[in-house]
């Protein structure tokens, strides 16, 4: 249940659940919270700019809280488009690599599926903000340096495949904190041959946080009575 934000006590501590928008990126939903909110604050895990749903916000004291927050389980849905990739595995980067796709059934894609539930292995994408020499990778992989990516054994809950439109794959996951969903989108489409990217990403929980206990920023902006003033991120390609 929504804690109503007027009687919140930002300077002492508070949790704030908020609904990132698409477009936005998490550092952006911090900055606004602070010119609304003159607290000290933080954020419990990155959610690409790409991506909408669930980013839990901690003020004042409560920022402590934030590293156990950060571990927790993580849930989401989304779209991945197989028949191509991208660098960036998701539409931060043109899609390349166009395949042909009129083989691909239904039971295929169920069988890929069904190696990516458990206790999995994955690279995350070089363009991501792991650091190697002290510099997140994306930023040396703009510079066009070598990265080498380390796998990491990430755990998957639940992989539901809700509805199949090729090249669309709409999805739920449940997963470790840790996880990278574009790499999961990636490498589904490696299993089917035929390449894949992320096309669509929403987080709707984190531990037993839910996106329906969230504030969206317009329910935000009516409350604190100021405009916003982020500059959003676009897509490479829009579908």
């Amino acid at each position: 249940m929504k804690k109503q934000l007027s009687a919140m006590s930002y300077a002492d501590g508070e949790m704030i659940l908020v609904d990132k928008p698409y477009g936005w990126s998490s550092f952006g939903v911090v900055t606004q919270l602070k010119k609304w909110t003159h607290a000290k604050i933080g954020h419990a895990g990155t959610l690409d700019p790409l991506a909408s749903g669930l980013v839990i916000c901690c003020t004042g004291k409560f920022t402590k809280k934030l590293t156990a927050l950060i571990g927790l389980d993580k849930e989401y849905t989304g779209i991945i488009r197989i028949g191509e990739t991208t660098p960036t595995y998701d539409l931060e980067s043109f899609p390349e690599n166009k395949q042909d796709i009129a083989h691909i059934t239904e039971d295929m894609i169920l069988q890929a599926v069904e190696k990516f539930k458990g206790e999995i292995t994955q690279f995350p994408p070089i363009h991501s903000a792991i650091k190697q020499e002290g510099k997140p990778v994306y930023e040396l992989a703009r510079e066009g340096k070598e990265v080498v990516m380390k796998s990491r054994q990430v755990m998957i809950h639940a992989f539901e495949i809700t509805k199949i439109a090729l090249p669309e794959i709409h999805f739920r996951i449940a997963c470790g904190s840790g996880t990278y969903i574009r790499s999961l989108a990636f490498d589904l489409g490696a299993a089917l041959g035929v390449g894949g990217f992320l096309q669509a990403l929403r987080r709707t929980k984190i531990g037993e946080h839910t996106i329906e206990d969230a504030y969206t920023m317009e329910e935000m902006t009516a409350h604190f009575g100021t405009n916003m003033n982020i500059r959003e991120i676009s897509p490479k390609v829009i579908y």
